[in-house]
């Protein structure tokens, strides 16, 4: 991989936040963390600071900002007013101010791909550079699990995060893929400024991780399990420089972690995307 070298960074989606996964992850050398302000109930960031407190500053820290609780369970909304209350709200659950923030699924709220909401993500991302700028967190970055329905709103006079995430890895389809690469290209962002997320698609243990076999990516593999080269396949599908991945197992993260000396085929990757890309033709959206 081009660029710097490939990262984890671990994730807190579906975690216990227990203490001992994040020494176990210090002692791998993983030190980026990330959360938000939703996970574990909304608890995250008070549990983080309760249990770690004392190993957070060892961590460079990112969360997402954009769901809230609500009567009916958690609702979503880009109003800038409760955008930069829910990061000040972050910086002071969390004892510290977080190194980036992201603006979670802004595309929850975008469905139109009109005008109107072209300045509604524009006034959403100027709430998180204003953030940034008042100190409440060091930079800010968006966080889209479908990242379709936002490149077309991008102007070039809106704010430029620092940071984009989208779902990564051989559970992504052609049209995700692409739509990630077209937001990086309007966002100007370079493979250093782009991060992944969700790489086995959920699980490890679901049906298709027993059908395929991922190691073909790879130009050697053979120490490597299939888990391993999913997730090592994941780094270029599409380019990113970190993958942000769930467990709470630091063995699990250790095998992740080794999977990083890997080198990755990009002809296969080139070749595998253009095998979606027509499969995907005439399909749905």
């Amino acid at each position: 991989m081009r660029g710097a070298d490939p990262r984890v960074v671990l994730g807190l989606h579906r975690s216990r936040h227990e203490r001992r996964l994040l020494t176990g992850a210090l002692d791998l050398g993983v030190t980026a963390l990330d959360t938000s302000t939703n996970y574990l109930g909304f608890r995250s960031h008070q549990i983080l600071a309760r249990t770690a407190g004392d190993l957070l500053p060892k961590f460079t820290l990112s969360t997402k900002v954009g769901y809230f609780p609500g009567p009916g369970g958690a609702e979503h909304s880009l109003d800038p007013v409760r955008l930069q209350a829910a990061v000040e709200q972050a910086a002071k659950d969390l004892g510290r101010e977080p190194e980036l923030v992201f603006l979670h699924n802004p595309e929850h709220s975008l469905r139109d791909a009109a005008r109107q909401d072209e300045d509604v993500l524009t006034r959403a991302c100027a709430a998180l550079d204003d953030a940034a700028t008042k100190g409440l967190c060091a930079a800010w970055g968006v966080a889209s699990w479908d990242p379709l329905p936002l490149a077309s709103l991008i102007d070039a006079t809106a704010p430029r995060p620092a940071v984009l995430m989208v779902r990564a890895g051989l559970m992504v389809g052609a049209r995700t893929l692409d739509a990630a690469d077209d937001l990086t290209k309007a966002w100007g962002l370079d493979g250093g400024e782009v991060w992944g997320m969700s790489p086995f698609g959920g699980s490890t243990s679901t049906p298709v991780w027993a059908r395929i076999d991922p190691r073909v990516f790879l130009r050697d593999s053979s120490q490597l399990s299939r888990a391993q080269a999913a997730f090592r396949a994941a780094y270029h599908l599409p380019r990113v420089s970190s993958v942000a991945v769930g467990t709470d197992e630091p063995a699990h993260l250790a095998e992740l972690v080794g999977a990083l000396a890997s080198e990755v085929e990009d002809r296969t990757i080139q070749e595998y995307r253009s095998l979606l890309r027509d499969h995907s033709r005439g399909q749905p959206a």
